[in-house]
């Protein structure tokens, strides 16, 4: 995919890009899962503005979330002009209080941050909620039919084939109220990983 701005040209990913770091869709055993972004949502409502990412899936839904301690994640959010500059770089962060995985975000609007226990609301003290845990795949896709209208030159995507049914991803979820991030003008929203490494 490629997006257009500024005069240049911008490359992103999706699930199980860039394949020799996460593997493939029929392959991800040995490769970086935790630390690929599979998805960046962002919407609003009149009160809230919503912003998920997701990483670490698919996965089968028996299995944990993937909470690395040493994958910093990080949320840029523009809301003023230009509308390459980060007003917020939200940094997300696991770690761990015993044998249970935790959370902490940093640099959220308000200039709060918050930590705590995953698959549980955190609220912070102006009103944004965070919540990490494991969640069904929004994701639709046939990677076959994607094989097959490359090979043949006809389409050939089914609906019925979803290679992302019941799978789940990690998602980091927060709600913000629209008061603390809406300036008036477009939101540009956009997201990245970075392994730590000691």
């Amino acid at each position: 995919m490629v997006a257009f701005g500024g005069g240049r040209a911008l490359v992103a990913a999706d699930h199980f890009d860039p394949p020799a770091r996460t593997g493939s869709d029929t392959n991800t055993v040995g490769f970086d899962v935790a630390a690929d972004i599979a998805d960046l949502y962002a919407f609003h409502d009149a009160q809230n503005v919503y912003l998920a990412i997701g990483f670490g899936g698919p996965s089968a839904t028996n299995l944990p979330g993937f909470y690395d301690p040493d994958v910093l994640y990080t949320i840029n959010v523009s809301n003023v002009f230009p509308r390459t500059d980060v007003e917020f770089p939200i940094e997300i962060r696991f770690g761990r209080d015993g044998p249970n995985p935790g959370i902490q975000v940093r640099n959220l609007p308000g200039g709060v941050s918050i930590e705590g226990p995953v698959e549980r609301n955190l609220t912070t003290s102006n009103g944004i909620v965070v919540r990490a845990g494991v969640f069904d795949d929004p994701f639709f896709f046939d990677p076959q039919g994607l094989r097959d209208s490359r090979a043949t030159g006809n389409l050939s995507f089914n609906n019925q084939r979803d290679r992302f049914a019941k799978l789940n991803s990690t998602f980091v979820i927060l709600s913000i109220p629209r008061q603390l991030i809406d300036r008036g003008t477009p939101l540009d929203v956009w997201s990245s990983s970075a392994r730590i490494r000691p």
